[in-house]
């Protein structure tokens, strides 16, 4: 593909083949990304991958954590308490990622967005059982055979996180130029302790998101597209 085909035809993939990928094309992709720019070539990011079985056992543990949490938010402040006393079930994970409702337009945006996916679906808005079986799937990363999750240095500031943003874009359009879906998860930067389970951390690098990778399937789900914002109103007007 040229650069505007690649463009166009990236999707969030939610829907992938039981197919491998091979470690000289997921190799290749991130040589590919490492050549993205970085503010004076810091490269402020790591990423852990899981593929194979450990995806298995991780997108397990994981997905028991959310349905644990799901389980709790339908209880009473009382037994929220105990748990953020006991903890392993609230999240613990780097960054803040349940951001409740988006502000003004912004909001309305993701409001449009989960239409149009329900739809695509044949979700119900009001069938919460199908809703909550679908948020779930972030947790296994759509059965995606590689789970990626990205981490950034602090002592960088906010600029690691437009670094780490631009990588997974350059990851991203590569992953589609070579026939891969990926769709990058934010819901897995909500738990960190399993994750410390199966890789060794450094410590002072913090979690971001996740990232499912590998090949699409012909799911319907695959082809949604939002609506994306106009020339009119991503420009700011001059004085």
């Amino acid at each position: 593909m040229d650069f505007s085909q690649t463009m166009a035809s990236r999707r969030s993939i939610r829907s992938f083949q039981q197919k491998d990928v091979d470690d000289a094309v997921l190799n290749a992709l991130l040589n590919e990304a490492l050549e993205s720019p970085s503010s004076s070539n810091s490269q402020p990011y790591k990423i852990a991958i899981a593929q194979g079985e450990k995806a298995r056992v991780l997108g397990q543990a994981l997905l028991a954590k959310y349905q644990q949490a799901n389980m709790l938010s339908k209880q009473s402040l009382w037994h929220k308490l105990i748990a953020a006393i006991k903890g392993g079930v609230l999240p613990d994970g780097d960054f803040k990622t349940i951001l409740g409702k988006y502000p003004g337009e912004f909001q309305q945006r993701r409001v449009d967005t989960g239409k149009g996916l329900y739809k695509v679906l044949g979700i119900e808005r009001h069938d919460k059982k199908a809703r909550d079986e679908q948020m779930a799937k972030n947790f296994y990363f759509y059965d995606a055979p590689v789970a990626m999750f990205f981490f950034i240095h602090p002592g960088m500031t906010h600029t690691a996180l437009v670094d780490l943003g631009i990588f997974m874009q350059s990851l991203m359009l590569g992953a589609t130029a070579r026939g891969l879906g990926t769709c990058a998860e934010g819901a897995l930067g909500m738990w960190r302790s399993p994750l410390e389970q199966h890789f060794d951390i450094p410590s002072e690098y913090k979690l971001v998101c996740g990232l499912a990778l590998g090949y699409p399937d012909n799911h319907p789900v695959n082809q949604f597209r939002p609506e994306k914002m106009s020339l009119d109103s991503l420009l700011i007007n001059q004085k």
